[in-house]
């Protein structure tokens, strides 16, 4: 048996990529401008950039589709 000193239960975490949850929860965090430093960090030490990119394309994708779908409704309502 070694004597290696363990490290930490959470710092094994702190090492791995996000996870795509967690990259979507950063992506939508930035989008609201809430994300915390502990985030941040984790995401530029681990993150892959091609990753954040197409997250955030969909969900710039999604958001501007959604717009568009409340302003048909609200015209259609409004009898234009």
């Amino acid at each position: 048996m070694t004597d290696e000193p363990k490290a930490p239960a959470g710092s094994q975490d702190a090492e791995k990529p996000p996870t795509l949850m967690q990259t979507v929860g950063s992506v939508g965090a930035a989008f609201f401008g809430v994300q915390s430093s502990k985030n941040r960090e984790r995401d530029f030490k681990h993150g892959r950039a091609w990753m954040f990119i197409a997250v955030g394309a969909v969900m710039t994708t999604l958001f501007v589709l959604g717009l568009v779908l409340v302003v048909k409704l609200m015209l259609r309502n409004a009898g234009m």
